[in-house]
């Protein structure tokens, strides 16, 4: 799959609160601008792609998308939920394309959680998740799961607060440059460390936002790229890795297929992380991060508290993380959250990011996951095929 596919064309819809867009709007919103993006029609597209919406669920969501923008692709699919599912899809959607089923594939994903739903009942969902049996008798909402995941990095490698504070502050300055992100005042890690407790020894500030908003980027093989109004951007490498379903069933809460996806994708791509130019990790949590970077090869397991001090993940540092502000400070309308991390990437590639571009970034790195740590999809780009 290397070099055989690139994307053509990225949007995002206005993020936060979008009272004025109901999310099958933010769906059909997001398409439309990637479409003019890419400088094609909706009648060019034979392949879609989109997410399940918790504020106006379908049962055959794609399909309905499909029928509201009179598309009538040959290739058609819904995903599931979930960051590293969402970002999957477009694993799919290369494989279609590589395999001759379609040509041109539109994946948009969106949601409307605090004006289609309201914010207590976003939360209010989230609170369903977990094991039947053995984890949703207890009570905890996702943030405690996450916690989980704090705790054990503290006590077996002494990860501090001030070190998961320093995620935030990084994505709060980058979303302080970016001028669509929801959450744009500049933090200190002592704010993070003042914000209310949530699930400890997670503040508010190490938790992920509540939006509105949507995503859609376009992919073609290399050969058609070369005919859309943008420079294409390539897909180098792609992995995925699936660990398990339930926090309670996982053989580590340290260690994630993280770790399986990024070598994978690493191993298409023929490139290492020492080769990339800015890396847009999930960030539902500041301890997530952590982790990721560990577990991509960013640097030893265990050190990934010590990697993030000192504005080593900020624009300027060793390693540029979620330029846009991330799901910390961007926006997080749930399931469609690492579509803005690919949006990102393109962008960043196509040298078009303003006062957020990392000068001369030629590779990016995507990672998303779902559950709680529990299915990862990376995904490598670069501004040229390699």
């Amino acid at each position: 799959m290397k070099n055989r596919v690139a994307i053509v064309g990225v949007a995002d819809t206005e993020v936060g609160v979008v009272p004025q867009y109901s999310a099958t709007q933010l769906y059909v919103r997001a398409a439309r601008l990637a479409l003019a993006d890419a400088g094609i029609t909706k009648d060019q597209v034979d392949g879609l792609i989109t997410c399940a919406s918790w504020a106006e669920p379908y049962l055959y969501h794609a399909e309905m998308i499909a029928e509201y923008m009179q598309i009538f692709p040959r290739y058609c699919m819904g995903a599931p939920a979930g960051g590293g599912t969402t970002l999957a899809m477009m694993h799919h959607a290369a494989s279609a394309i590589v395999t001759g089923i379609c040509h041109t594939v539109l994946v948009t994903m969106a949601d409307s959680q605090v004006s289609g739903l309201s914010r207590d009942k976003a939360v209010e969902i989230m609170a369903t998740a977990g094991h039947p049996q053995f984890e949703r008798p207890y009570g905890p909402p996702i943030p405690a799961f996450y916690a989980l995941l704090a705790r054990a990095h503290e006590h077996a490698y002494g990860t501090t607060a001030e070190q998961r504070a320093a995620v935030a502050v990084a994505c709060r300055k980058h979303a302080s440059l970016n001028p669509a992100a929801q959450m744009r005042q500049p933090i200190t890690i002592d704010d993070v460390l003042a914000s209310r407790m949530i699930a400890d020894p997670l503040h508010l500030l190490d938790c992920s936002l509540v939006s509105d908003g949507g995503a859609a980027f376009i992919m073609t093989s290399a050969e058609r790229a070369r005919d859309f109004k943008q420079k294409p951007v390539y897909l180098l490498g792609v992995g995925e890795g699936h660990s398990h379903e339930h926090v309670s069933q996982a053989l580590s809460l340290t260690t994630s297929a993280a770790k399986e996806s990024g070598e994978r994708a690493f191993a298409m791509a023929g490139l290492q992380p020492s080769d990339v130019d800015v890396a847009e990790l999930y960030d539902c949590f500041t301890p997530v991060v952590i982790i990721e970077l560990e577990d991509l090869g960013f640097c030893p397991k265990g050190e990934g508290g010590r990697f993030v001090e000192g504005g080593r993940i900020e624009i300027g540092g060793e390693l540029p993380v979620n330029t846009h502000g991330g799901l910390l400070s961007h926006c997080h309308p749930g399931h469609p959250g690492s579509m803005f991390a690919i949006t990102e990437a393109v962008r960043q590639l196509r040298g078009s990011c303003g006062a957020r571009q990392v000068p001369g970034a030629k590779i990016a790195l995507v990672h998303g996951q779902g559950g709680i740590m529990s299915t990862h999809c990376t995904a490598i780009f670069g501004s040229e095929p390699i």
